[in-house]
Order: C-alpha cells, then sequence, then structure tokens
C-alpha cells in the first residue's frame, strides 16, 4: 500500500530539486519534514506542502498509521520549458529558459 503525491509544473529547476530530495529519500516522515524544514533551499517550500499532502491522502484515504510513514520514493521529472528572451547589444537577443519541475513523493508504511 502507498500513498503518492505529485506537483505538476512547479516554477523551479528540476536540478535544484534533486538536491533536496536526495536528502530526505528513505527518511521516516516526521525526519524528512524537519529535514526539509531545516533546509535553505526554494525547493523546500514545495517539499514542505507536498509531504503534507503525501501523508494527508496516506491517512485519509488509505488509513494508514501516520507514525510509520516513510519516504519510500521521490523523484523530479523535467516539466515544460518556458522560452523568454533578453535583448543584447546590436539588435541581437538571448534566449532565457525558465524550467519547471514534476515532483512525485511516494510515502509507504513500516512493516
Amino acid at each position: 500500500m502507498e500513498a503518492k503525491a505529485i506537483l505538476k509544473n512547479a516554477r523551479i529547476a528540476p536540478r535544484k530539486v534533486k538536491i533536496v530530495l536526495d536528502l530526505i529519500r528513505g527518511k521516516d516522515l516526521e525526519m524528512a519534514l524537519a529535514i526539509v524544514n531545516h533546509t535553505p533551499k526554494a525547493a523546500s517550500e514545495y517539499l514542505v506542502k507536498l509531504l503534507k499532502s503525501a501523508a494527508a491522502n496516506a491517512e485519509n484515504n488509505h488509513n494508514m498509521d501516520k507514525n510509520r510513514l516513510y519516504v519510500a520514493e521521490c523523484y523530479v521529472s523535467p516539466g515544460i520549458t518556458m522560452k523568454r528572451f533578453i535583448a543584447r547589444a546590436r539588435g541581437s537577443a538571448n534566449r532565457i529558459l525558465k524550467r519547471t519541475s514534476h515532483i512525485t513523493v511516494v510515502l509507504k508504511e513500516k512493516d
């Protein structure tokens, strides 16, 4: 039995999210929330909400015990990339890529 929460099109680059996800993979839910709350990264705001959402899904939809949950899987994949430009010298332009992420967190119960 597993509970899942997915955040699509988060306005943060996947490589920035991956750094924080590597810290919480395999940890208990309470420990993962504590780590994310005290990590000074932009991805932490997204992951706190996502972990709480996955915990609520586990408790309400799957009747799992909240105290026995751990982060079984967590991964990020690239979403759409918005293309913008900035004006440069002599009438030319440079492209700016605004990347987005699809973040997935899966919680399971310990045996």
